[in-house]
């Protein structure tokens, strides 16, 4: 039996707090060993947010708690195949990345912009999870070959939450 080595995928946001946090442990957990997964920041925030392990343990049963907060910066060398930006600040300023990966924008309103009682934060959390749980999925179905930048980006489009051009981003 011939054992295919993991695709590296980035996944990538602004503070790597949220949204890119939750991406990389989804899909980490969701491939089941087709992928190498990491995220990281432009500007790190040094801390990952948290409800977004809340969200991770409470409604995917991961236990994110070694997750931290990193920059892209770690990644300067590394050639992923895949590079995915969750935030519309990342993919303004994405570094070019050695090896060409497919590049693919996927924006989710940020969560941890949402003010409001605790309630109404976790309920942000738990959308936008569910939100990029969804593409991830989309993302897992498709064969090899068609792990294209057009294909990818055509996942970002789909499951747009209600209200997002409204929220934080």
């Amino acid at each position: 039996m011939n054992a295919k080595t993991p695709k590296k995928v980035l996944i990538l946001c602004t503070g790597n707090s949220a949204r890119s946090v939750i991406g990389e442990y989804l899909l980490r957990v969701k491939g089941k060993g087709r992928f190498e997964v990491h995220s990281a920041g432009s500007k790190p925030t040094g801390r990952v947010n948290p409800l977004a392990l809340w969200v991770l343990k409470k409604h995917y049963l991961i236990d994110a708690s070694n997750a931290r907060s990193k920059s892209w910066d770690e990644f300067r060398n590394v050639k992923f195949d895949v590079v995915i930006t969750v935030c519309d600040n990342a993919r303004e300023s994405c570094p070019i990345w050695p090896g060409q990966p497919v590049i693919a924008h996927w924006g989710s309103p940020d969560p941890a912009a949402v003010e409001g009682t605790e309630e109404e934060k976790q309920r942000s959390f738990v959308e936008v999870a569910s939100q990029l749980a969804r593409r991830i999925d989309l993302f897992l179905a498709l064969p090899e070959e068609k792990l294209t930048a057009l294909q990818l980006q055509q996942i970002g489009q789909q499951y747009k939450l209600a209200g997002e051009g409204q929220m934080a981003r």
